[in-house]
């Protein structure tokens, strides 16, 4: 057995532990914050409670992704957190709308981290840790398609600390959280998501979109793709027919006329499939059967694919 396949096993026994302190953080303070992101995000902001948090998109005016994020909301502010790389981008687009808002947006990526515990099998998510630490609660969450939870340190406190909360837990490497991360069919910044990405694309209309809620930039144009009801693309799932390695980048191909149908933007191999999986996007009007995966340049070998229905795990 692998180390992969052990620490895959070990996580689901006994539960694990991921360092997401590189993601940027950013802490929303002031009595306008809520009022002032509910108008900057597609999920409703006014219905986030203390302890609780909740995935969102910021768009374009076009209804194109700015970031995909996570909101966190603690008793008197609201936190932010994305993928490393919009560390510049993202506090620029916030600020861009702070006009006559009450409202205080500071970067608290170095100074907090942010820890997200998956319990194992048979543990109360409640139990695992005990209690609270430091200064902020922790935070219920779906970080890898299943419930956890978040907690953020300040950062001289958790170099204190992690050793003992991380205590008998898979530390989550790399490679082991994109394997659960893909499993659960969850696209990525700079994977499966970038500023030339509508939402609905990547199927987070069903998970971090509020049709109902109040005026957003970018709201027009979503909200016409839900009426039209298709986009020219969407995220699939797939899964290796004969077992042939699948890899980022592939193109997807139709077997019977060789038409261009899409391509691959992550892959792993699933253990709890037991077969290498991937996620792309499939093009609107391309058959579902009878596809063939191949590297993008042409050279080397070609992998039959199979559509799965998203998550392939949880």
């Amino acid at each position: 057995m692998s180390c992969s396949a052990a620490a895959y096993l070990a996580l689901r026994e006994r539960g694990g532990v991921a360092d997401l302190s590189h993601r940027v953080k950013l802490f929303l303070s002031g009595k306008d914050r809520i009022r002032y992101l509910n108008g900057q995000v597609t999920s409703n902001v006014s219905q986030l409670a203390a302890g609780q948090t909740q995935p969102a998109c910021v768009t374009t005016a076009k209804g194109k992704l700015c970031a995909e994020v996570v909101i966190t909301a603690l008793p008197d502010a609201l936190v932010i957190d994305a993928d490393a790389s919009l560390r510049e981008t993202l506090p620029a687009r916030l600020e861009r709308y702070i006009v006559a808002d009450e409202v205080e947006l500071q970067d608290g990526t170095d100074a907090w981290r942010l820890l997200h515990f998956l319990p194992g099998r048979d543990e109360p998510l409640d139990s695992a840790p005990g209690a609270a630490f430091g200064d902020l609660p922790r935070q219920r969450s779906r970080r890898f398609g299943r419930e956890g939870f978040d907690i953020f340190l300040r950062a001289e406190e958790a170099e204190e600390r992690f050793p003992s909360l991380a205590s008998d837990r898979v530390i989550l490497d790399e490679p082991l959280a994109e394997t659960l991360r893909i499993e659960a069919g969850l696209p990525r910044w700079g994977f499966e998501l970038g500023e030339d990405t509508l939402p609905p694309e990547a199927g987070l209309d069903r998970t971090h979109i509020d049709y109902h809620k109040g005026c957003y930039i970018g709201q027009e144009v979503i909200s016409r793709l839900k009426s039209v009801g298709h986009v020219n693309r969407q995220l699939t799932g797939f899964v290796s027919e004969d077992g042939g390695l699948l890899a980022r980048g592939m193109a997807l191909v139709s077997a019977a006329s060789g038409h261009p149908a899409g391509s691959l933007t992550s892959a792993a191999y699933s253990f709890a499939l037991e077969k290498p999986i991937a996620l792309g996007y499939l093009k609107r009007g391309s058959s579902s059967a009878d596809l063939i995966a191949r590297p993008a340049d042409s050279t080397g070998p070609v992998v039959r694919v199979l559509v799965r229905t998203l998550p392939f795990a949880s």
